[in-house]
């Protein structure tokens, strides 16, 4: 049996996309999991071997050359056959140690560029890493086709290495967990204090500027000022925007603000909500605006690339451009105010998730590709 090895850290999305690709991938190959204890009980039950290293998201010198030599010993020791790694530090870890340990299939995942904000030195840095971590994959996939062509476009990538599976996103969506159910829409409501005839608008991901946190904050309270009926619902672990900092701006409206940290359970809030919302600078495909869509949710967000992949303007969700608060404002304010409309598009923000991002579609055609580069290189 050909030999298959994971590098992650494990936010929610990567504990997502690990999920998802093992449990078809263990049917061909042995799998192993590299990546950071931390959370790790988020993959219990998971049919993998694990190796567990202190793997952070932000730079550690020295302690990311000891992960480097670490790899690169395990990578040579066990002669795998495809290494996949994800997230941008990880990435790059990962590529330089299966290049030097001659690994056949080196495979990366981009889902989302933090140069795209930055400026001056920071940025050519940040973009130069991306740059060498596809030069040192065999092959590289982007979650959403526009953040590919954007890569391309950088010259990042090549186009001929650059590939997307599927519609897009890194694991698609799992319909058993999420759809529309009434019972846990009624639960939450009541567990946030939330009226069951209030409209409520959802945000889902990490609480930074890089995600429209303060643009947010800033309808929200021109809304609530207009419609006291209106809640906002934060769920997400706190980073360079606190809760308190999003209190302060919505000032007298703040008693409708609710914010819950890290959940394993979205689809609860999601089904809690009539409007989800995702206002990022930056984004790779936007995983939350399909989970959302597939229980019957319509999204208003940035017109960005990876976003207009995941919502059909007019048709799944509403799109305003990324920092134009009054934009944003006047689309969360249509939704919430038009009923029929709401409803119109969170039935086909359904349909569409349903029939493009299935779990098991992109699951296939992960396998197919892995099956495909594998035979490549025994051809070589």
């Amino acid at each position: 049996m050909k030999k298959l090895c994971y590098v992650a850290t494990i936010p929610a999305v990567v504990h997502a996309f690990l999920r998802t690709h093992i449990q078809a991938a263990a049917e061909k190959y042995e799998v192993t999991v590299v990546c950071s204890s931390e959370d790790k009980h988020l993959l219990d039950n998971v049919n993998a071997r694990f190796i567990f290293l202190p793997i952070t998201r932000k730079p550690s010198p020295w302690v990311d050359m000891l992960i480097l030599f670490q790899l690169f010993k395990l990578f040579r020791r066990e002669r795998f056959d495809i290494v996949h790694s994800i997230m941008p530090k990880t990435g790059m870890l990962a590529m330089v140690a299966a290049k030097l340990a001659r690994v056949p299939v080196r495979i990366h995942t981009f889902t989302g560029q933090v140069w795209v904000t930055k400026q001056g030195v920071g940025r050519t840095l940040l973009k130069w890493f991306d740059k060498l971590i596809g030069m040192l994959a065999t092959c590289v996939l982007a979650d959403s086709a526009s953040q590919r062509d954007f890569l391309v476009s950088e010259g990042v990538l090549s186009s001929s290495k650059a590939k997307v599976i599927g519609a897009g996103s890194i694991c698609g969506i799992d319909s058993v967990r999420f759809h529309p159910d009434i019972g846990k829409r009624q639960t939450v409501r009541q567990e946030l204090g939330v009226a069951q005839d209030a409209k409520v608008i959802l945000f889902v991901g990490r609480l930074n500027r890089d995600k429209g946190m303060l643009d947010l904050a800033a309808a929200f309270f021109a809304i609530a000022k207009q419609r006291p009926d209106v809640e906002l619902v934060l769920v997400g672990s706190e980073e360079d925007v606190p809760f308190g900092r999003m209190q302060e701006i919505c000032y007298t409206a703040k008693d409708h603000l609710h914010y819950v940290n890290f959940t394993a359970t979205p689809e609860q809030y999601m089904n809690a909500a009539d409007v989800f919302c995702l206002p990022s600078y930056r984004e790779g495909f936007g995983m939350t605006i399909i989970e959302a869509a597939a229980c019957g949710v319509p999204a208003v967000a940035s017109r960005i690339y990876g976003i207009t992949d995941a919502v059909a303007d007019g048709q799944t969700g509403l799109l305003f451009p990324a920092g134009d608060v009054a934009a944003l404002t006047e689309a969360l304010q249509k939704l919430i105010d038009d009923d029929d409309l709401r409803q119109r598009l969170g039935d086909a923000a359904r349909v569409r998730t349903l029939a493009l991002f299935s779990s098991e579609k992109i699951a296939r055609e992960m396998m197919m590709l892995y099956d495909s580069l594998s035979q490549l290189s025994e051809q070589k």
